[in-house]
């Protein structure tokens, strides 16, 4: 009977943090539309020095679940550098210490491309590509 109790607990926990995450990227994708990069970076700042409010802090890997998770279900889908912020600020929240990494490169016909991912401790926690080698990264928008 406890483990069904405690079963119902963690799935109720785990659609409480897919809907903050589903409105997080929203809101960051709305944001990313709308303001300044650097505004918007301020106000990701400011959010992620404050701790969630009754939450026991979350597993990178249930961070990058949920973000994964959340993306699959948003119409027109999430650009790389909306899942970076969110990942980046919910990291920190949850005490975890995390860069936010830009690069560029140049594609195939010459045109200037842009991917966004986040490191943990020198290893990518979300945003991997399997050439993303190629991308030459822009200075670093780590923990402060």
């Amino acid at each position: 009977m406890r483990r069904s109790i405690a079963r119902i607990r963690q799935k109720i926990r785990d659609r409480q943090l897919l809907f903050n995450t589903f409105l997080f990227l929203c809101l960051v994708r709305l944001g990313l539309r709308f303001l300044p990069f650097r505004t918007l970076q301020k106000i990701v700042d400011r959010l992620s020095q404050a701790p969630p409010k009754h939450s026991e802090p979350l597993s990178i890997g249930k961070i990058v679940w949920a973000i994964e998770t959340g993306t699959r279900y948003m119409p027109g889908g999430v650009k790389c550098l909306a899942r970076a912020l969110v990942a980046q600020t919910m990291m920190k929240q949850h005490g975890h210490p995390c860069e936010l990494r830009i690069g560029v490169a140049k594609g195939e016909t010459g045109e200037l491309e842009a991917h966004a991912w986040v490191e943990h401790r020198g290893k990518v926690a979300i945003g991997y590509l399997s050439d993303l080698q190629r991308y030459v990264p822009m200075p670093s928008y780590g923990s402060r």
